[in-house]
């Protein structure tokens, strides 16, 4: 059985367009590399380690795929997917020893307990507030027991529309941001268990944000 599959965003067009657009601005400016943030590094670090073994794992929203490149290093059997051709196309050129395909998080044909892990790493920040759930229900219900979802995002209480973006790029897309709290809430009523929390303040790089780490139990 195939995880069921979630409302699409009127807007997925227009923001597929917009990270076409900056695809080759966030290459050249080298952004996504966890290596020059330690304790992102540590939490994808430890999230490898927890998944070893465990199943095939998929980077939703690898953009180029420098974290997926990352996580194959260290001997995870993941690929990425991304919704912009664009990225896929860099990530393809830049990992070709990786898996990758273009698919949104909302399109994703997921079957049951097929996965070890999902990451949604910087990457689900765009879906409105309905469908965020959406997701993540459908994310616990392709992991097997034990498998473990990672996601990183924005921390605040508002909704910005932004027109552009790395380095000056005209996008049109809305950044959803969450208190942690809720994000809990909805990980939790997901039907996983919450296992480890790293808050990020802002500090010029990235955040405020967090990272949340949780596991399917059974």
């Amino acid at each position: 059985m195939s995880s069921s599959s979630v409302r699409r965003p009127v807007d997925l067009d227009i923001v597929r367009d917009s990270y076409d657009r900056v695809a080759d601005n966030y290459v050249e400016m080298g952004l996504g590399d966890i290596r020059t943030h330690p304790w992102l590094k540590a939490a994808i670090d430890a999230f490898a380690d927890t998944v070893g073994g465990l199943g095939p794992v998929l980077d939703v929203g690898c953009g180029p795929g420098t974290v997926t490149a990352y996580l194959a290093d260290r001997g995870v059997d993941v690929s990425g997917v991304d919704l912009s051709p664009r990225m896929i196309e860099h990530a393809r050129r830049k990992y070709p020893n990786c898996t990758f395909s273009v698919s949104s998080s909302t399109d994703l044909d997921l079957a049951d307990f097929s996965l070890g892990g999902v990451l949604g790493w910087w990457s689900l920040f765009n879906l409105p507030r309905d469908v965020l759930p959406q997701v993540l229900s459908m994310f616990t219900r392709a992991l097997m027991p034990g498998g473990q979802l990672i996601i990183a995002t924005h921390v605040g209480d508002e909704e910005v529309a932004r027109t552009e973006a790395y380095g000056g790029v005209a996008v049109s897309w809305t950044t959803y941001k969450w208190q942690p709290d809720q994000l809990h809430t909805l990980i939790e009523q997901a039907g996983l268990r919450l296992t480890a929390e790293l808050r990020l303040p802002g500090d010029g790089q990235i955040g405020p944000g967090v990272v949340l780490v949780a596991q399917r139990d059974r």
